[in-house]
């Protein structure tokens, strides 16, 4: 991924069941626990938090796992 996400960016993702819609809640960039899980991150390799459109969850990303909606 060339660019950077921000908060609030519409992006998709796939999951087992298919492609997910959801909204940036956060940028990470450094070690951070969420839900049990640890994610390790920094300035150079940043995750997002990011929340599904369907159901509202949460879940973790790295950038290149997000793909940015384009308005057209």
């Amino acid at each position: 991924m060339s660019h950077r996400l921000k908060t609030g960016d519409r992006v998709t993702w796939n999951t087992p069941q298919g492609v997910t819609t959801g909204t940036v809640v956060r940028r990470i960039i450094r070690d951070t626990e969420l839900e049990g899980q640890t994610v390790e991150a920094s300035k150079d390799d940043p995750y997002y938090e990011v929340e599904s459109e369907k159901g509202g969850e949460h879940a973790v990303h790295r950038a290149d796992g997000l793909e940015k909606v384009h308005k057209h």
